[in-house]
């Protein structure tokens, strides 16, 4: 494990590989560890370069006093991706794919290509589609796991956030997974008040970075569709889907959502 100084915080993250460089970010209650599937073939033809994000593990925040926000992270991305100099390919998934998103938006100069796999968040009147406003919110989704975690219910409010994300039960999770998500437990009581601002249209229309929009086959709920609003109106954007697979598609299918990765990163 290595550490970068940015923006007053020393940001833990690991290296493998050689070549042009990767840069992935991780979502909700994760860290750099969520990456272990799809290190080994990303690796062979890139340098991967996984942060964790500030307050997460292995900082061990105590949920309390601290300004975690959507926007103190993307800024801490883009602090990370100066620090590296030159152009950088950038990779997130779940929330870390609305860091990318935003990171795209503010420094289109840092990025070679971006990848986002089912980024999460909301989509705004101008750019969602019709039907929407009958699907959770996804503060609603969250509510139940983050009243069982502020209670002392980590494994329960951790089981309550898998269920409402549509990924593979608590219960089904390997022993390690389960870890790295009470690792992280706190984190979820900080996405309450992160400040995480709805897409636009605007915004989707404004990306210039060459961008790949990933999706599993099977997702369901809110993921997919702000999956699909944003591809259709990213200039230029490719949509691709690992059948089979829901919102943790990396992890289902590896090899799958490898393949697709570096054939977009591979392209000139």
């Amino acid at each position: 494990m290595l550490y970068r100084h940015v923006n007053g915080y020393d940001m833990a993250f690991i290296e493998l590989g050689q070549g042009e460089p990767l840069v992935c970010i991780h979502g909700s209650l994760c860290d750099f560890r969520v990456w272990s599937p799809v290190l080994g073939p990303l690796s062979r033809h890139h340098q991967v370069i996984a942060p964790s994000l500030r307050y997460y593990f292995p900082d061990r925040w105590d949920g309390a006093n601290a300004d975690f926000t959507v926007g103190r992270h993307v800024d801490d991305v883009i602090a990370f991706l100066e620090s590296m100099g030159g152009e950088v390919s950038l990779l997130g998934h779940s929330r870390g794919g609305h860091i990318a998103f935003r990171v795209a938006q503010k420094r289109p100069d840092l990025l070679r290509r971006v990848i986002m796999a089912e980024p999460g968040g909301a989509l705004d009147a101008s750019i969602a589609p019709a039907g929407m406003a009958a699907l959770p919110s996804l503060r609603a989704v969250t509510a139940a796991a983050v009243a069982a975690i502020a209670a002392g219910d980590i494994d329960g409010g951790l089981a309550a956030f898998c269920e409402a994300i549509g990924v593979p039960s608590w219960s089904g999770l390997t022993a390690a997974a389960r870890q790295e998500l009470r690792d992280n437990a706190l984190t979820l009581l900080g996405q309450v008040n992160e400040q995480r601002q709805p897409f636009t249209r605007a915004d989707a229309e404004a990306i210039r970075v060459p961008s790949l929009f990933i999706g599993g086959g099977d997702s369901s709920g809110l993921a997919p569709v702000i999956l699909r609003a944003l591809a259709a109106h990213v200039p230029g954007a490719r949509l691709e889907f690992i059948p089979h697979t829901t919102h943790v598609m990396f992890v289902e299918d590896p090899v799958g959502f490898c393949a697709v990765v570096l054939e977009f990163l591979a392209e000139t």
